[in-house]
């Protein structure tokens, strides 16, 4: 066994002798026998890997080879694996004899030693060497003992009892090092959050003892006194909003414990009011103020730097059934120092037209939201349709939790509609337009709880709609309508989705004719159902354009769909659609079936869907394009 470094010094010698140009073109490295994390870790850490495709001296190339196993080694610690059996394969390169595709292993003596030939064939030039590890994890090391603790104020807290309770890697767990320091920085993080700014670690120690395949943890922290909430101040670089209006969003008092999630909701709350364009919360832990029972508060300082005041919009717009249009659109953040927003917004196509008006006041005494009154007309004249409205509304908005918010408003609709309708003999009925007046109440709550509201890959979300109104109270019918949406994501691997999404409305009324179209409900289309256009499916009416959708009383519809994004941001997607618009109590269903092509692009994805109906043999294909995140 000791002979090898006598032999190597030897080889060295040898190719010193026979010029110490020559060189080696690192072709393949294969890593064998390991799972595919602990695989990309060793390949990480291997100089081998990246020598790949150069050409390497031959005194590197022995170095590098002597490594490997080091490196391996090395790399397999973080998993539990402290004794695994590694066996380095080089082919090429001068391997056995010389000749080419030969294979010799290169294991390591007890002193560390290649004991391989390295010799270069004469006159080779740089030849190709491809190399193979192969490895055996071996038996894993597990957790013997676990001393974790907090030691302080901070031993009482239950939120700290919970992360203790979950840390990992457990009693009896493979010594997994990237639970363990995800671990331990959870806890030191959530010792900061709760206040606890003098916590340290009095005892930080992890013990392997290789042969009995065993690991000790000894993992204590001091936590100190835990912090309350000091003053908090609010500076903006120019001042363009009353300091009274900004601090209601101050829903702590002085002296109550400190918690960073208070000044996370802060910062929440100042960002959804968009006046300011750089928010920075700073709490001053090194300015602690001591009082005199021995307590320490935290000072809070918030600064602020206002946004652009004003928001201009513009762009052009083309649809199918509204025509060639153009956007435009001026927000105004904040109109005075008591934080009012003003919104004017035009939507002009040849067919179809929008303009809204928009005043919103902040109000906080009950929830974060807002007091808005908007003003809405609306003017579509298509070959089938001729219908107009004005819409006023008065809400007040809150945001009742972080993943809810409400919307109660009272809404005042004047509409006027008209269809040409053909009789039985094919003749057009006498023009007759229709006038609705409706006073009535809503109440909207929206539900989002997504990991990812640009791009979800897990959770829901959701809306519910309740409004009804009353004959006698300023409506021309009597009626209530409940309207829920929901969808569902999930992820599967690290590429694909599923989304799973539905649709209910329902409308309680004994006058069906005198509801507007405005409140009736209608499927078909990007966002109902595909591989049928917009408002195809449903009660119709006759027209000289064909059939048209006129709105039904209830409405159902459901989706599945799943995508695969396997070029980067790009993917694919298949899906397919069902539903119904119907006034009875039996729905006529209506299947769409697809394809589509997806960009995942920094605003939401990009869907571009070819789908086509399935309940008639010559249904034509529908094209969808649309692009916005998912809530």
């Amino acid at each position: 066994m000791r002979r090898r470094p006598f032999l190597l010094a030897t080889a060295v010698l040898l190719l010193s002798a026979t010029g110490t140009a020559g060189a080696v073109v690192v072709e393949r490295v294969e890593i064998v026998g390991l799972d595919e994390e602990m695989t990309e870790n060793v390949r990480v850490s291997l100089a081998l890997v990246d020598a790949i495709g150069t050409d390497v001296g031959w005194r590197r190339f022995s170095y590098m080879l002597r490594e490997a196993e080091a490196q391996t080694r090395e790399a397999l610690e973080p998993f539990g694996f402290y004794s695994p059996t590694i066996t380095i394969e080089r082919e090429g390169a001068g391997a056995g004899n010389g000749g080419a595709g030969a294979s010799e292993p290169v294991r390591r003596d007890d002193d560390g030693d290649i004991g391989a030939d390295g010799r270069e064939a004469p006159g080779a030039g740089a030849p190709g060497a491809s190399i193979t590890i192969r490895v055996d994890p071996g038996q894993p090391v597990r957790v013997r003992n676990a001393d974790i603790a907090i030691i302080g104020e901070g031993n009482d807290d239950r939120y700290l009892q919970q992360d203790l309770a979950n840390f990992l890697p457990g009693k009896g767990s493979i010594l997994n090092h990237v639970d363990y320091e995800a671990s331990k920085t959870r806890i030191s993080r959530r010792l900061t959050e709760r206040g606890y700014f003098d916590a340290d670690f009095s005892s930080r120690r992890v013990e392997v003892t290789r042969a009995d395949f065993a690991a000790d943890i000894d993992l204590v922290w001091t936590s100190g006194q835990r912090y309350d909430m000091g003053p908090t101040t609010i500076e903006q670089t120019r001042q363009i909003i009353r300091p009274d209006i900004l601090e209601n969003l101050i829903y702590w008092n002085e002296g109550e414990y400190y918690h960073q999630g208070r000044l996370d909701r802060l910062r929440t709350s100042l960002t959804r009011l968009d006046y300011f364009g750089d928010i920075d919360i700073e709490a001053q832990a090194d300015q602690a103020i001591v009082m005199e029972d021995g307590s320490k508060r935290v000072p809070v300082k918030v600064s602020l730097s206002p946004a652009k005041r004003s928001i201009y919009t513009a762009g052009v717009s083309y649809g199918t059934d509204s025509g060639a249009g153009i956007r435009m659109g001026v927000e105004r953040r904040y109109v005075n120092q008591r934080g009012h927003k003003a919104l004017a917004q035009l939507d002009y196509a040849q067919r179809r037209k929008t303009l809204t008006l928009q005043y919103r006041v902040p109000a906080f005494a009950w929830r974060d939201g807002w007091y808005t009154i908007s003003l809405q007309g609306y003017d579509e004249q298509t070959s089938y349709i001729d219908t107009r409205r004005l819409e006023l509304i008065g809400s007040r908005s809150g945001q009742y939790s972080p993943t809810t918010n409400l919307v109660a408003s009272i809404h005042a609709l004047r509409e006027r509609w008209f269809f040409e309708e053909v009789d039985e003999e094919g003749a057009l009925a006498p023009e007759a337009y229709r006038y609705a007046t409706f006073t009535y109440p809503s109440i909207r709550a929206e539900y989002v709880n997504v990991d990812d509201r640009t791009f979800p890959r897990s959770g829901i979300g959701g809306s519910l709609v309740l409004r009804g109104g009353l004959d006698s109270l300023g409506s021309n019918a009597s009626f209530v309508q409940a309207h829920l949406r929901a969808s569902w994501f999930m992820g599967i691997g690290d590429i694909s989705r599923l989304i799973v999404r539905g649709e209910a409305g329902y409308t309680f009324t004994d006058a069906l004719v005198d509801m507007p179209p405005s409140l009736r409900y209608y499927a078909g289309g990007d966002r109902s159902i595909r591989g049928y256009e917009w408002r195809e499916v449903g009660p119709r009416v006759f027209t000289e354009g064909g059939e048209y959708a006129a709105g039904a009383k209830n409405v159902l519809t459901a989706s599945v769909e799943y995508e695969r994004y396997f070029l980067g941001n790009w993917g694919a997607a298949v899906f397919v659609d069902s539903g119904s618009a119907f006034d009875g109590r039996k729905p006529e269903w209506r299947t769409g079936v697809g394809i589509g092509a997806r960009w995942r692009s920094p605003v939401g994805p990009l869907k571009f869907d070819i789908a086509r109906g399935l309940d008639d043999p010559d249904s034509p294909f529908t094209i969808g394009l649309s692009i916005g995140a998912e809530f």
